[in-house]
C-alpha cells in the first residue's frame, strides 16, 4: 500500500482531471462562483450543527467533504491561471522540495464534534477572503491579475488553518476528494463483478435476457401495460395509479436497466423466481420484500426528477448532477448495491431513461438485457 504523503501538486494533478469547468462561463468566474459556494457551504454546516446540535448528525464527514470541495475549487483556480498548489503554501515551502499537505499541516488531527469560535472566526475570515477574491475579478481579467497569487495564497493559509481549527487535515479532505471524484468521474470505467457470481445458475439473473413490452387497452379506454419473456406473459397489468396519467406504467424499464447495468433488481429477481435462497440471509436480506420496496423506492424517486427534466433526454454520461446521483445511492444504504459507483448508477438511470422515452413515444418496445456487456438497448418490437 502507498503510504507516501500526498504532495499539493500531485494532489492539483489529478483535481484539474475532473475539471468541467474549464471553457464555462467567462475566465475564472465559474471555478470562483463554486469557491464561493464551498466557503458558503462550510458556514452553512456550522450553523446548522450551532442550531442543531444534538440532532444533526454528520457534521464532521460534511467538513472534511466541503474543505475538499473547497480545495478542489482553489487547485482549478491555480491552474487556469498558471500557479501550481505548492506555489500557494508559502515562501518556505514553495521553494523546496515537492512540498505535502504534511508540510503545511504536521500535527494530528482530532475530531471536532462541536463548532470553535476560533473555527467560526476563521470561515468568516475565509468568506472574506473569498469574497475580494470574487469582487478582483468582477473588476476585470482575474486571471492576468498580478494580485491573484497573493489572493490564493490567502484563501489556501485559511483553509489550512480553518482545518487546525476543525482537527481535520486537508490530506484527508483531499484524499476523499480524490476517492469522490473517482467515483463519478473515473479514470478507467471498470464496473464490479456481478453480485451474483458466486450463487447457482438457478439463482442468477440471466445474463442475457429480451423482454417486450407494450400496451393494451381494456374497458372504459383504460391503458394497461403487459410484458412478455420468450412468449410468455410475465408480471401483473401495470397502470399509472395516479390522478393524471403520466405514462409510469412503463416505469419497468428502470428496473431492468438497473438489473442489466448495476447487476441488481430484487424486483427482477421476483418476477422471474430467482431469489437466492441457497443463502438465506441473502435471500432475506438482499433480495426480500425490503430490498423491492427500497427499490420501488429509487425508482419512484429517479421518475420524479426525471420527469422534470425530459426524462435526461439528450443527457449522456458525466451530465446528470452529482448531488441528484448522491440522493440516490443514499436510498439504498445497506444493500449490496450501494457498492457499485455513481458513474455506474448514472448509465443505469440513463438506460431507463432512454427506454422509458421510446416506451412512451411509441406504446410498444422490445428490451435487450446483456448483464455481461453492463448495457440495456430497446428497440422497435415486431408486429
Amino acid at each position: 500500500m502507498d503510504t507516501a504523503p500526498l504532495s499539493l501538486n500531485g494532489y492539483q494533478a489529478g483535481a484539474i482531471r475532473t475539471d468541467r469547468t474549464r471553457g464555462k462561463g467567462t475566465g475564472l468566474d465559474l471555478a470562483v462562483l463554486g469557491l464561493f459556494g464551498e466557503t458558503g457551504s462550510l458556514l452553512s454546516e456550522t450553523k446548522k450543527k450551532q442550531r442543531d446540535a444534538r440532532s444533526y448528525l454528520g457534521y464532521e464527514a460534511s467538513v472534511v467533504e466541503e474543505m475538499g470541495d473547497a480545495l478542489w475549487y482553489l487547485a482549478v483556480i491555480a491552474d487556469h491561471a498558471g500557479l501550481r498548489l505548492g506555489d500557494l503554501a508559502g515562501r518556505d515551502l514553495a521553494g523546496g522540495p515537492e512540498p505535502t499537505f504534511a508540510d503545511v499541516q504536521p500535527q494530528r488531527a482530532l475530531p471536532l464534534h462541536v463548532p470553535t469560535v476560533a473555527f467560526e472566526h476563521t470561515l468568516l475570515q475565509l468568506a472574506g477572503a473569498v469574497g475580494r477574491l470574487a469582487a478582483l475579478g468582477a473588476r476585470g481579467d482575474l486571471a492576468g491579475s498580478p494580485d491573484l497569487p497573493e489572493r490564493l495564497s490567502a484563501v489556501f493559509g485559511l483553509l489550512v488553518a480553518a482545518a487546525n481549527e476543525a482537527g481535520v487535515t486537508l490530506e484527508q479532505a483531499a484524499m476523499r476528494n480524490l476517492a469522490k471524484a473517482e467515483d463519478r468521474w473515473p479514470a478507467t470505467r471498470a464496473a464490479p463483478p456481478l453480485f451474483d457470481e458466486a450463487f447457482p445458475d438457478e439463482e442468477r439473473l440471466p445474463r442475457a435476457l429480451t423482454i417486450d413490452i407494450f400496451e393494451r387497452t381494456g374497458g372504459n379506454d383504460r391503458r394497461y401495460v403487459v410484458q412478455r419473456c420468450n412468449g410468455i406473459f410475465i408480471g401483473d397489468r401495470l397502470t399509472d395509479n395516479i390522478m393524471k396519467p403520466d405514462d409510469y406504467r412503463f416505469h419497468d424499464a428502470f428496473h431492468y436497466a438497473y438489473a442489466a447495468v448495476l447487476g441488481w433488481s430484487p424486483v427482477t429477481r421476483a418476477l422471474f423466481r430467482l431469489k437466492r435462497k441457497s443463502e438465506a440471509r441473502v435471500d432475506e436480506g438482499q433480495d426480500g420484500a425490503r430490498a423491492i420496496l427500497i427499490e420501488e423506492g429509487v425508482a419512484t424517486f429517479v421518475f420524479g426528477e426525471a420527469k422534470q427534466l425530459g426524462f435526461f433526454e439528450g443527457q449522456r454520461p458525466g451530465d446528470l448532477g452529482f448531488a441528484f446521483l448522491k440522493s440516490v445511492r443514499q436510498f439504498v444504504r445497506g444493500y449490496e448495491v450501494e457498492a457499485c459507483p455513481l458513474w455506474l448508477w448514472e448509465e443505469a438511470i440513463l438506460a431507463g431513461n432512454e427506454a422509458f422515452r421510446f416506451l412512451r413515444e411509441k406504446r410498444r418496445g422490445r428490451l435487450r438485457l446483456d448483464l455481461v456487456g453492463r448495457k440495456m438497448l430497446v428497440e422497435d418490437l415486431p408486429t
